[in-house]
């Protein structure tokens, strides 16, 4: 679909009542005369023609192509001035036509004159094509899709006695657009109409009140768009020059403090201003940075400008030329004054003029630059910002000041991982599955992403748990892989047991101090926020669990975060110590590791608490009787085992830090404390070196190596040792 919207047409009313004065005296300077001159004042038809003219100046100069304007005479019959061909598109042919057309009738008698004819030829108008919409059905021809989107606007200058007037000529356009768009249909000299804007103006001499009411745009269907405006026929002028803005999306600007020797005294110099106008883009660019449009109303319009001030003028020379973002023709407003004319001549002799804008943090910049180029002046959008011929600024000079640690690897990782691919279109395929996929992963392992390495401690120190940061932003964990991130957490848990403190850069205001507390509980908090955000499923919270169980063998650790995570996760919190026992054992024990005394019962668990393998968690929560049982083994005294499991690491923590305040501190049962203590007497021993070699449920050898010897000299009681 292309859509055109070039077209506007112009319809003045040639009526007899438009020959009256419009009653605003013309200022007239006869010096050497003496002679009294009545006054002189201009005609409706002649404030009409001159601001129709200079609204056709303003839109030809900053458009040389792509615009077309038309004008339509109306009396008792419709009198097309111009066409939609190029050659007739120019001031000269307007004026010249206009003189022909000459000054509207005397009243007569007739009831024909009306600018009901022009209107009628204003929408017949419209529906011819242009030579570019004529080039563009020509290339599509062939191509049933392609669909020409035909615009325009008309602008009716008339005079109507009140507002039911003006309701009539809205009526009577929206009927005739209707019939033109259906004769549009079977007529291929004819196109249709999609969108037409209607502007009416009404105009009034200056010592007469005006009954028509201004109204704003106004869809009255959904093909016409109208709007109203009244005006003195002495501001008639002022109300186009306010219309071309919004019509071809343009701005003003007053270069203020512009120095001009005077006209009589050529040794002194006045300060003045100009308006000029020119596209918005070259203001609009400036939206959103440190600078600041200092808009103010245009006296004695009904628009905005900008004010600009005038800066020292330079050359146009190549090696001065500076980069810039916008770049728009430029005219001015008031082509016949002094200072617009002076203004012109010096740029068009070669030279260029800075203009400054005003910055929030107080200041001043030079924000544009007047040029010619080819005869033709221009306004150029600076580039207040780093200049593009410049080096490529380091991402130390940042937005957040000289900033030198941010984690420019682990974003070229994060790009990596989440670089897309085009892929074949198929007919099974929705268009957008693999995006939103994409997004929803993005979404996932960028929830919690710190982008420098001052605000984290886990990332400083990704060595200790590489595998939990970079498997758990899968979706689904297979076990190995399950097991290898437990496996990291409880070595870190190690080096917090070790109380090694951990090498980390300068954190700033993260840390209070160095203090290895301080460290660990960052660590665990950090730890356990990245693996909450990277997934939900059951590996992803066997993993959290264990994160808190650690995080609960340290006093000082933050365990608040852990019921919080249990009840958005639908658990209670009450895992049983022997199924977190069971998965500790298989991922730190060794094959040779004695049996666990959490594990085994006096009836005949402990082969299968020695052998590595995880519990289910249904198998491991054994309830009453798994407590019961595993009492009973630590009355006896049979757990002397020297794996490292979570009843050795409590056990280790109570002895270092006293029974009663560790007991206090977090929610351990009666069994967590016995299993502590019995764990630390028997670390200070050295265990038996014959149950380390002898398969669980076997009975160890004391003395293997006497052989058969000492068997046939004691037959007697065996010296086996269970």
């Amino acid at each position: 679909m292309n859509e055109i919207n070039h077209k506007t047409v112009f319809v003045l009313d040639h009526t007899p009542y438009f020959g009256i004065s419009c009653e605003s005296p013309m200022e007239c300077d006869f010096i050497k005369s003496k002679i009294p001159v009545p006054p002189i004042s201009k005609s409706l038809w002649t404030c009409a023609i001159e601001a129709s003219i200079e609204y056709c100046r303003i839109a030809y100069d900053l458009f040389p192509t792509g615009k077309l304007i038309r004008f339509i005479v109306s009396d008792t019959a419709a009198h097309i001035v111009n066409t939609w061909n190029t050659n007739t598109q120019s001031l000269m042919h307007i004026m010249n036509a206009m003189s022909l057309v000459g000054v509207p009738p005397l009243l007569t008698q007739s009831s024909d004159f009306s600018v009901i004819h022009g209107l009628r030829a204003a929408i017949e108008a419209l529906a011819e094509p242009t030579e570019v919409q004529r080039d563009q059905l020509t290339a599509h021809v062939k191509n049933d899709s392609f669909k020409l989107v035909n615009r325009g606007r008309v602008i009716c200058i008339t005079s109507a006695r009140d507002d039911a007037s003006m309701k009539s000529l809205e009526d009577i356009f929206k009927t005739v657009l209707v019939q033109q768009n259906a004769i549009s249909i079977g007529n291929k000299e004819y196109i249709h109409i999609e969108q037409c804007h209607l502007i009416i103006i009404n105009l009034y001499p200056a010592n007469m009140d005006s009954m028509v009411s201004n109204r704003p745009r106004l869809d009255i269907s959904n093909v016409v768009m109208s709007e109203i405006h009244s005006s003195k026929a002495n501001t008639i002028s002022n109300k186009l020059t306010h219309l071309i803005l919004p019509h071809f999306d343009l701005a003003s600007t007053t270069v203020t403090g512009i120095p001009m020797k005077e006209e009589q005294n050529a040794s002194s110099s006045a300060n003045y201003d100009v308006e000029i106008f020119h596209g918005r883009t070259a203001h609009s660019v400036f939206l959103g940075t440190e600078l600041v449009l200092p808009h103010s109303l245009k006296e004695g319009a009904d628009y905005e400008t900008v004010t600009l001030k005038w800066c020292t003028p330079r050359s146009c020379g190549s090696s001065e030329m500076q980069p810039c973002v916008a770049q728009c023709r430029v005219t001015p407003v008031d082509v016949t004054s002094r200072p617009s004319s002076c203004l012109i001549n010096f740029l068009l002799s070669g030279r260029s003029v800075l203009l400054e804008m005003p910055k929030k943090s107080g200041g001043k910049i030079t924000s544009h630059l007047l040029s010619a180029h080819g005869g033709e002046i221009f306004i150029h959008s600076l580039n207040t910002a780093r200049s593009c011929l410049e080096d490529p600024p380091s991402i130390s000079e940042g937005g957040g000041g000289r900033v030198t640690d941010y984690r420019i690897k682990d974003f070229g990782v994060l790009m990596h991982q989440h670089r897309l691919v085009p892929l074949k279109p198929l007919p099974e395929r929705h268009p957008d599955e693999h995006l939103q996929k994409m997004r929803t992963k993005l979404v996932r392992n960028s929830r919690y992403w710190p982008l420098t390495l001052g605000r984290t401690v886990l990332y400083n120190v990704r060595q200790f748990v590489e595998p939990v940061l970079v498997l758990t932003q899968k979706q689904d964990l297979s076990e190995d892989e399950k097991m290898l991130c437990l496996k990291s957490i409880y070595n870190l848990s190690q080096l917090e047991e070790r109380q090694e403190t951990l090498a980390l850069p300068n954190m700033g205001h993260r840390l209070k101090g160095n203090k290895k507390e301080e460290q660990y509980r960052l660590l665990w908090s950090e730890l356990e926020t990245i693996v909450n955000c990277n997934g939900s499923s059951a590996a992803h919270k066997s993993i959290v669990s264990c994160i808190r169980d650690c995080r609960r063998m340290n006093p000082n650790a933050d365990g608040s975060g852990g019921d919080a995570y249990d009840k958005s996760h639908g658990t209670d919190g009450t895992t049983s110590e022997a199924h977190r026992a069971s998965v500790i054992r298989a991922t730190t024990d060794s094959p040779m590791s004695p049996p666990h005394s959490l594990g085994t019962s006096s009836a005949g668990s402990g082969a299968s608490g020695s052998s590595g393998a995880v519990g289910t968690p249904g198998a491991a929560a054994g309830g009453d009787s798994t407590i019961a049982s595993g009492a009973t083994s630590l009355s006896a005294g049979s757990g002397t085992g020297t794996g490292t499991n979570i009843v050795s690491l409590l056990g280790s923590r109570t002895a270092a830090g006293g029974g009663k305040k560790a007991f206090n501190a977090g929610a351990r049962s009666l069994l967590d404390v016995l299993a502590s203590t019995e764990r630390a007497i028997s670390q200070k021993r050295i265990d038996f070196s014959g149950r380390l070699c002898t398969p669980s449920g076997h009975v160890a050898k004391l003395y293997s190596h006497l052989g058969s010897k000492d068997a046939e000299t004691a037959p007697g009681r065996s010296a086996d040792v269970k």
